[in-house]
């Protein structure tokens, strides 16, 4: 009986796995796996940036004119990006439009001023208005129903759908009648001429 306690000793005491002795091939994976991520980051980098040489042809954003006037809304949020019009996944990256960030809206009779920190501030003309609705989503950024404020404008020969989410969702209503409001207005003015 003397001789099974010590067989459970000799096997408590034996090594339980073999060590780690191929340490070069497991380098060359860590390394090649870095190298792959690598190269795909680098590839998605020139993919954004032949995107925004395509997209070459649209011109400079407006920047907001001196005395605006009274704003008639205010809203902070984030700017979620910019996409050919009709066309929710097709993302405008020219000029910075691609950029999320920050947004402080503010309309006006003259537009709405995107005030945007870290990123190129824009304005949006009344008479470039075509209108405002509320989606669920715009390049990459998929929201519940109803969480996203687009503004749809047209810029150079281009219409644009450019998504905002209010820091307040609920002031979004009053925004799409704002904006909806706005455009009728310039509409009316434009066939009056």
């Amino acid at each position: 009986m003397t001789s099974a306690p010590s067989a459970l000793i000799n096997l408590a005491g034996e090594q339980k796995s073999a060590a780690v002795t191929d340490w070069a091939a497991r380098v060359g994976w860590v390394v090649g796996l870095l190298l792959f991520v690598a190269l795909l980051y680098w590839l998605m980098r020139e993919g954004w940036k032949w995107r925004g040489t395509l997209q070459g042809d649209l011109p400079e954003l407006p920047a907001a004119p001196a005395g605006l006037g009274d704003p008639t809304l205010t809203m902070t949020g984030r700017y979620h990006g910019s996409t050919t019009a009709g066309q929710w996944l097709d993302r405008i990256v020219a000029h910075g439009l691609g950029t999320r960030s920050r947004a402080e809206l503010t309309l006006t009779e003259q537009g709405v001023t995107v005030v945007r920190p870290g990123a190129q501030d824009f304005f949006i003309p009344a008479d470039r208005v075509r209108g405002a609705r509320l989606d669920k989503g715009i390049a990459g950024k998929v929201l519940t129903e109803g969480g996203l404020l687009v503004i749809t404008w047209v810029h150079g020969d281009r219409e644009i759908d450019s998504g905002f989410r209010s820091d307040q969702a609920a002031e979004h209503a009053a925004w799409v009648e704002a904006l909806t409001h706005l455009h009728h207005l310039n509409s009316d003015t434009e066939g009056a001429r």
